[in-house]
């Protein structure tokens, strides 16, 4: 690439990173999504990329796999599946305490199963609903909502969009990632309950669940067990090994089929704006990648971490944290999968597994580190206000310790 194309790359690269990582700028009110259209816009017009290199950067598969979870979620959403979730919730829960476990085991298995952004758009105002009305204070059950959602999705290569990618480059098959990340997510949920459970005994303690009669909504029992049908067929084709893209579609059709539901409902929630993000972003990174930079950046940290896949591991974990709160969780992924090589890693499938557990955990770390917390604090602003350090004070410390935990674990199971 010319010199100047490099530079220009490099340059629309840092405006659109500006851009989707604060909040809209006066002069230039855009959100992540329209950030992200221009900042491809820019790479075609520049002449830093051809049309056609702009259309093979696109991972079509991590956009279909999104596509079919999310229209699965929507037939679930239109079943009152989450509803009764969030109802179950506090009526099987005896204590303020309880109903914390069961909450993020809730969040975080939902997430395992589905995408967590997807599970916290669609459980947000359902437990925002549930806990007001059970008369609980609301952060600690939001700042749990969030963070398991975040834990939970690292279990499986559909819970996240970070893992998709992963999945998709890395070629990893569904049961071996999830064989080694399940008993990551799982410590890493008890410690999210440890910290928050111990970060906030005063107002737990002096909390009492009030129950109420209030009805709810009618759950649609034949769309229920449809889609849970159908979802369980796709989890079939995905431990047998089918492509994860048009296995998740295939179901989200024959759902479509066979539901006699009007499919304008059913688009109406899925995430749009998500999925342009995403095909967006991926010509905006390509772009970038194709000045060579980050393999220089590479060649510069790479000396620091080592030669044995724990040293590796270790090294890449932190810097997969740092990066991730730096550049967001999924261009880093885009960025930093370029890195994960024989020639670079002793052991590169564990490379790829701690890159996924490293940068979903890191969105923990801030009330900006991931999709998902700014759904959920956004989803309850009318109740509730969580500022930046009310939630660091508990993401901080969760980051850490399951960082620390999940390579631990990864490291000794491979």
């Amino acid at each position: 690439m010319h010199i100047d194309k490099e530079l220009l790359a490099i340059l629309i690269f840092a405006v659109t990173y500006v851009l989707i990582s604060g909040r809209r700028l006066k002069v230039l009110p855009l959100n992540r999504p329209a950030a992200a259209i221009l900042g491809a816009v820019l790479m075609v017009t520049t002449g830093v990329m051809t049309r056609e290199e702009a259309y093979r950067a696109v991972d079509y598969d991590t956009i279909v796999l999104l596509l079919g979870m999310m229209l699965i979620s929507a037939y679930l959403y239109l079943g009152g599946f989450f509803e009764w979730a969030a109802d179950w919730v506090l009526r099987v829960s005896s204590t303020p305490a309880r109903l914390l476990l069961y909450l993020i085991l809730t969040s975080g298995i939902l997430s395992a199963l589905l995408v967590n952004d997807t599970v916290c758009l669609m459980l947000t105002p359902l437990v925002v609903a549930v806990i007001v009305r059970g008369g609980l204070p609301l952060v600690p059950y939001l700042l749990a909502l969030a963070m398991s959602a975040n834990v939970g999705s690292v279990a499986t290569l559909v819970g996240n969009p970070q893992n998709m990618i992963v999945g998709n480059m890395s070629g990893i098959p569904f049961l071996r990632f999830s064989a080694a990340l399940l008993p990551a997510a799982a410590l890493g949920l008890a410690i999210t309950y440890g910290v928050l459970r111990i970060g906030f005994r005063r107002v737990l303690g002096s909390a009492a669940i009030r129950r109420s009669e209030a009805p709810g909504s009618p759950v649609d029992r034949r769309l229920l067990r449809l889609t849970a049908a159908v979802l369980a067929l796709v989890f079939a084709g995905f431990l047998a090994g089918f492509n994860l893209s048009w296995t998740a579609l295939g179901g989200a059709a024959l759902i479509m089929v066979l539901a006699r539901r009007d499919t304008h409902q059913v688009l109406k929630h899925v995430d749009w704006h998500l999925l342009v993000f995403f095909a967006a972003l991926f010509v905006v990174v390509e772009g970038l990648n194709g000045t060579g930079l980050p393999g220089r950046i590479y060649g510069v940290v790479g000396r620091v971490f080592g030669g044995t896949a724990a040293s590796q591991a270790w090294n890449l974990s932190w810097f997969s944290v740092a990066g991730s709160n730096v550049f967001s969780n999924v261009p880093f992924v885009l960025v930093a999968g370029k890195w994960i090589t024989p020639q670079n890693f002793a052991e590169p499938e564990l490379a790829w597994k701690v890159l996924a557990l490293a940068t979903t955990f890191a969105g923990n770390l801030t009330i900006l580190g991931s999709v998902a917390n700014i759904i959920v604090v956004e989803s309850a602003r009318g109740h509730v206000e969580v500022g930046f350090w009310d939630y660091a004070r508990y993401g901080i410390p969760v980051t850490a310790l399951t960082v620390v935990a999940g390579v631990g674990v990864l490291v000794l199971v491979g």
